[in-house]
């Protein structure tokens, strides 16, 4: 190859990589917004002019390549798409992304990864190189299995990816003694928490927050409250007060709420007439399965859930090795020994020294410091 032709591709690759990268920030608009489906990023480009672009809309559809090519109109013909995911190849509630790209007539799709999907699973990379159509696959992929992880989830285990939130004083506790509520961060610690929810599809806790903390669990930031997840109540005798903020505005932002199946009935009727949707499952001494939790919400479409508190639902989903992320806020302050420990009956090691997790490093954010693990 020429030194020319060395040059000419080294100023492509780096524009695939550009493009690319808009093509993943497109996407994460919809984190949170999108399930059941997937939040996709598309870009057209044709002769180094972005001519289209689009993510999946909230609710999954319309699909972020139709809403690219819809922009495009007749000068997505001859240009070149760069897509997060696997274009979809199969029927559904709308027709396969393929067909619409290869009718458009797209000469060159950039896709960062293949869909676990089984119904697609390499079959629209397919179909597009059937009728002509250049195709090259791992651009991105790193960071196209990050923001996807949800989806991945859901397609290789059947079960929503799990991402475990904890705010931890300087001595390991949550809360005073009592179960009392504790400042533990600041407010730089509490914005990343909105917009962490805001990216979640489902936001969970047990019902001794849902007491002690009288939560709302919305994105408090400006402009963000529709972008509030689910949020999904363990409350297994249905005794949750009706005054409650998750009660208070289950019109507002959807409330799940989790009940025995002998709770009351009646209690159900109340909580219905409120907004509220009551799921019904087995629970043992007021405990559910959380395999059986983790399939209803699997197939009510959630994707991406965020557990949130409190100690006892944390070191739940820990024992029974379903966390897959934990993000560990540690405030500065201590608590003191007579405080409830973070982790109710289990030391902080059983997740920051645990064999299933592996340390991604810490951030300062603000006077508290978060620290991230991820499933190895």
């Amino acid at each position: 190859m020429s030194e020319a032709a060395v040059a000419t591709a080294g100023i492509d690759a780096a524009q695939d990589m550009r493009f690319m990268q808009l093509a993943l920030a497109l996407g994460r608009r919809g984190l949170g917004r999108t399930w059941p489906n997937p939040a996709v990023g598309a870009v057209l480009v044709k002769d180094g002019i972005i001519v289209g672009r689009g993510w999946t809309q909230p609710g999954g559809r319309p699909h972020a390549e139709t809403e690219a090519l819809k922009h495009a109109r007749k000068a997505a013909r001859g240009a070149t798409l760069y897509v997060t995911l696997e274009p979809c190849s199969h029927q559904g509630k709308t027709p396969p992304c393929a067909d619409a790209i290869i009718s458009a007539g797209v000469t060159r799709v950039v896709s960062a990864m293949e869909d676990p999907n089984p119904d697609v699973a390499g079959k629209g990379h397919e179909r597009l190189r059937a009728r002509g159509i250049a195709v090259e696959v791992g651009l991105g992929s790193e960071e196209a299995r990050r923001d996807h992880v949800g989806h991945i989830a859901r397609m290789r285990d059947g079960r929503p990816h799990v991402l475990l939130k904890l705010a931890v004083s300087a001595d390991g506790k949550a809360a005073h003694a009592g179960r009392k509520p504790a400042a533990i961060t600041g407010e730089a610690a509490r914005e990343r928490v909105f917009w962490l929810r805001a990216q979640s599809d489902a936001i969970l806790i047990g019902m001794g927050t849902a007491l002690s903390d009288n939560p709302a669990l919305t994105c408090r930031l400006p402009g963000m409250l529709p972008a509030s997840p689910v949020r999904v109540l363990f409350d297994a005798k249905l005794q949750v007060p009706i005054a409650s903020n998750l009660v208070a505005t289950a019109r507002e932002t959807p409330t799940w709420v989790f009940g025995a199946r002998n709770a009351s009935t009646m209690a159900e009727e109340i909580l219905t007439a409120k907004g509220v949707e009551v799921l019904r499952l087995d629970a043992r001494n007021g405990l559910f399965d959380l395999k059986q939790v983790l399939k209803l919400l699997t197939d009510k479409g959630i994707s991406r859930l965020m557990v949130e508190g409190g100690p006892r639902v944390a070191a739940s989903f820990v024992k029974a090795d379903l966390v897959d992320e934990a993000l560990l806020f540690r405030g500065p302050k201590p608590i003191g020994a007579d405080g409830i420990d973070a982790l109710d009956d289990l030391p902080l090691s059983a997740l920051t020294q645990s064999s299933k997790l592996v340390s991604r490093g810490s951030e300062p954010i603000g006077a508290d410091t978060l620290e991230h693990f991820e499933r190895r």
